[in-house]
């Protein structure tokens, strides 16, 4: 079973903070198991965190 980082309040992660989880994902994997449920989440939450900062005022 996979942890992945779970924001602390409501607030979502920045891109970089959602990246870096991302990249622990694929470098904890154990058994060759792919967690694809954790990774679609943080997936999403990248590309929220990316678009939040690249057009702030939406």
């Amino acid at each position: 079973m996979h942890q992945t980082l779970q924001p602390a309040g409501p607030a979502r992660p920045s891109a970089a903070e959602a990246n870096d989880a991302i990249r622990h994902l694929v470098e904890t994997r154990v058994d060759g198991e792919w967690p694809s449920d954790a990774y679609e989440f943080l997936l999403e939450e990248w590309a929220a965190a990316s678009r939040a900062e690249a057009y702030p005022n939406r």
